[in-house]
This record gives structure tokens, C-alpha cells and sequence, in this order.
């Protein structure tokens, strides 16, 4: 896509000045933008990003001021108030903003936060979504974080909390009794806790998993495991974060979706993962 391709034809907002436009980048693969965010990125005096977006998707906006803010946990990272007080800054000094997060902002990427510090300093805000990696992520790999032999629920949980532990308020037994699938968003740290709680909450050790690594993106990579075999499976791998984690029986479904495999030259591995024993279009 360049500059000489038109937007469809309908009303296409403007960035003006002084807005902070609180945008979601996708879980990686520039393709995924929206155009919504394409546009903001073609207007914006200044792009303030996280650590997960491309560079490609910078490309974009070249006319732009561009300052990295990111957050990566056991990293030096920007504080968080001053984020969010940067933002308000900029804003006042009549820049067109556009604050860029990976995935979506409000699925555990703070954009509420950031919106809501913007709003309380008077700033006016606009909110453009994006695809969350645990949905988007997970389809590059070839697992649905829905199937219907399989989930009629699905559960995204953060993996640490603000002090960058595990989330001691969570609930991990009515987690695991009360969602078939689970989509466990930077979860690689604190994996044998949390693998270890959902054990404890009666997961069966040979539920499948997969962790997905750099999603979306030329670096890619997809470990298949089991519940009770993927903490010491990950530190075999050598894999390190960004990583979505997917606990339950969806996971099999790549055996036959692995559409990135298959693309390379690869058969599926098994069609009726599921073991249904009837063609998919069979009710």
C-alpha cells in the first residue's frame, strides 16, 4: 500500500490538533493495520510507540515525529505516569497525536489508563481498536480461539500484575473449571505457576498448549506441548517473550490449520485432529 491508493469513499476522520488518537497496531504483521490507524498515521505530527510495533508500520508516517515508549517487562522501560503525562504535554502543544500500541489498547495494553489521564487533563481523545494478538496471534498459528467441538467460552488472562507477578487476585480455580480455552497473554515468566495452578484447579496434564512467540511476524515460532510439559518445554525451547500461551483442546485444530505450514509445502498433519470422524461440514 502507498500514498497513491485512495481511501474508500466515506467520511474519514482528521486528526486535528491538540487530540491524542489512542490506537491499536495489530499483533505485529503490518497487514493487519486498519485502515482507521492508517489513517491516523498518515496525519500525526508525532507517533509515540510501544516496544511490539514494527518499524514498517512507522514507514508510514514519515512527516512524523517518532518516539519509542515502551514497556517490556524485566527490561528498562518507560514509567507509565510518564507516558501518559507526555501525551497530555504534546497535546497542549497543539500536536496532532497518535499514541500506537501493539494489539489492541484496551486488552491489557493500559490504553484505558492513558485515556483516562488524557481525559481528566481536559485532552480530547479518539479510540481506533486493533487486532489482539491473542485472536490474531493465535489465527497465524492455525489455532481458533473458538471451535464449536471444542469451546462455547474462552478466557484471556494477563500473566503478572503491576507488581509483575503472577495476578495473586485471580481466581485460577474458577479459571480453569469455568472456560474450556484459555489465552494467556505474557504469561512466559511466571509459566510454571501458572501451569502449576491450573494442575492444582484439576487441568488434565496432558490438556494440549501451544506458545506462540513474535506473532504475526517473519519471526514467528510455535511450540505444541502439554499443560504439565510446558515449563520445562519453553526452557528447553530457548523461546523467549513477546508470547501468547493457549491452554485446551483448540490447540489440535493446527494440526490441520497450520496454513502457514501448508503454504510452505507442508501436509496437514492430521485432518480430523478432533477426532470427529465425519467431514467438518457434517452437523
Amino acid at each position: 500500500m502507498t500514498d497513491s491508493i485512495p481511501f474508500p469513499q466515506g467520511h474519514w476522520p482528521t486528526l486535528e490538533p491538540g487530540w491524542v488518537w489512542l490506537c491499536g497496531a495489530g499483533p505485529g504483521d503490518p497487514g493487519l493495520l486498519t485502515l482507521h490507524a492508517l489513517n491516523a498515521l498518515r496525519q500525526a505530527d508525532v507517533v509515540i510507540y510501544d516496544a511490539l510495533v514494527q518499524e514498517a508500520i512507522l514507514d508510514w508516517a514519515p512527516q512524523a515525529e517518532h518516539i519509542y515508549a515502551g514497556k517490556r517487562g524485566g527490561k528498562p522501560s518507560a514509567v507509565q505516569r510518564d507516558i501518559s503525562l507526555r501525551l497530555v504535554e504534546l497535546s497542549r502543544e497543539g500536536k496532532r497525536v497518535l499514541r500506537l500500541k501493539g494489539g489492541d489498547p484496551f486488552v491489557f495494553g493500559r490504553g484505558g489508563e492513558e485515556a483516562q489521564t488524557l481525559v481528566q487533563h481536559g485532552v480530547s481523545v479518539r479510540i481506533i481498536p486493533g487486532i489482539s494478538a491473542g485472536i490474531g496471534g493465535l489465527a497465524y498459528a492455525g489455532i481458533p480461539v473458538t471451535h464449536r467441538d471444542v469451546n462455547q467460552s474462552v478466557t484471556f488472562v494477563t500473566g503478572h500484575d503491576q507488581s509483575g507477578n503472577t495476578p495473586s487476585s485471580l481466581n485460577w480455580k474458577a479459571i480453569a473449571e469455568g472456560s474450556q480455552v484459555l489465552v494467556i497473554y505474557m504469561g512466559m515468566k511466571h509459566v510454571e505457576q501458572i501451569s502449576r495452578a491450573l494442575l492444582d484447579a484439576g487441568r488434565p496434564e496432558s490438556e494440549p498448549c501451544a506458545v506462540v512467540c513474535s506473532a504475526t511476524t517473519d519471526s514467528q515460532q510455535v511450540l505444541e506441548t502439554t499443560l504439565a510439559r510446558m515449563p520445562a518445554d519453553i526452557a528447553a525451547s530457548g523461546l523467549e517473550p513477546p508470547a501468547i500461551l493457549c491452554v485446551g483442546r483448540s490447540v489440535l485444530m493446527r494440526q490441520v490449520l497450520d496454513w502457514q505450514g501448508m503454504m510452505a509445502g507442508d501436509p496437514p498433519r492430521n485432518t480430523d485432529p478432533l477426532g470427529r470422524g465425519h467431514p467438518a461440514e457434517a452437523s
